[in-house]
């Protein structure tokens, strides 16, 4: 049987500044997974029909051997939740866990936890469910490049494959599963989300320059000497550090939000062995 899921205000805050806090976390969207049409309905799953042989039928001659070449079976993807009727899949769990390389200011927290990404990823899949029906306008092309640019120099593992080369980003790129061009539409995305949360939370929010300088000495700094890594100076990404910091500032309003889109609508986690509803 699915079990629902319930709403924890820690986990959720973690999810939440994981998903609206600028470069804090570069996995922000995953790309709306099409679902082909018989997985619309994963409870009732179409099955092939049979006749039942008649014995007293003249039997048919033996079967010749098929000229089309064997192709193995492919795996197919586990659902590992299900959010008004939108499917989160494990491939995009996995994806999740890839995607954090890009995130140059992640805390340390023990790791890649499977339980906080499928939150992440239901949070985000609510969000776009809203931005679907409230439609911002859209991010232009070379706004994306820009920050993208400004990414590849801030990454601190993008030092040693030398990302400002584009040898060097293509193959960090690759080795985190992703290509130019998935990943810039999904940074994309991303942007859009943000803006959208920007424009409906961030009202009366302001940050002082003093806010942004603690945040760089006592988070980032630590961080890249945590990686051997040369950090930005301040004003090259005090930018970065104020959308983050304007995002926590709106997570309360951003977690009751999200609390309430999940009491409005259905959002079930699927475990190992279990079934849709």
């Amino acid at each position: 049987m699915a079990a629902r899921v319930q709403f924890d205000r820690h986990t959720a805050t973690a999810s939440v500044h994981a998903l609206a806090a600028g470069l804090l976390l570069l996995a922000c969207i995953r790309m709306s997974a099409q679902a082909p049409a018989s997985a619309q309905n994963p409870a009732t799953p179409q099955q092939p029909s049979f006749q039942r042989p008649n014995s007293a039928a003249t039997p048919e001659p033996p079967r010749q051997p098929s000229m089309m070449p064997h192709v193995p079976g492919t795996e197919l993807d586990r659902v590992v939740a299900i959010v008004n009727g939108d499917l989160i899949l494990d491939s995009d769990v996995d994806e999740e866990r890839r995607f954090a390389a890009f995130d140059p200011y992640r805390e340390v927290n023990g790791g890649f936890s499977r339980e906080r990404a499928i939150e992440r990823l239901i949070n985000r899949d609510l969000l776009q469910q809203q931005l679907k029906l409230q439609p911002d306008e859209p991010i232009a092309d070379a706004d994306v490049k820009k920050q993208i640019d400004q990414l590849r120099k801030t990454i601190p593992a993008c030092q040693r494959y030398h990302c400002q080369t584009k040898e060097g980003w293509d193959r960090f790129l690759s080795d985190q599963g992703f290509n130019e061009t998935t990943f810039f539409q999904r940074w994309k995305v991303r942007m859009e989300l943000l803006q959208f949360i920007s424009e409906r939370f961030q009202t009366g929010a302001n940050i002082t320059p003093e806010q942004i300088r603690n945040y760089y000495e006592n988070y980032m700094l630590p961080e890249y000497a945590r990686q051997n890594a040369k950090p930005p100076k301040l004003e090259a990404i005090s930018n970065q550090i104020e959308e983050v910091l304007l995002q926590q500032q709106i997570s309360s309003l951003l977690i009751d939000w999200l609390k309430s889109l999940r009491a409005q609508g259905s959002v079930v986690v699927l475990h190992p062995g279990e079934e849709a509803p």
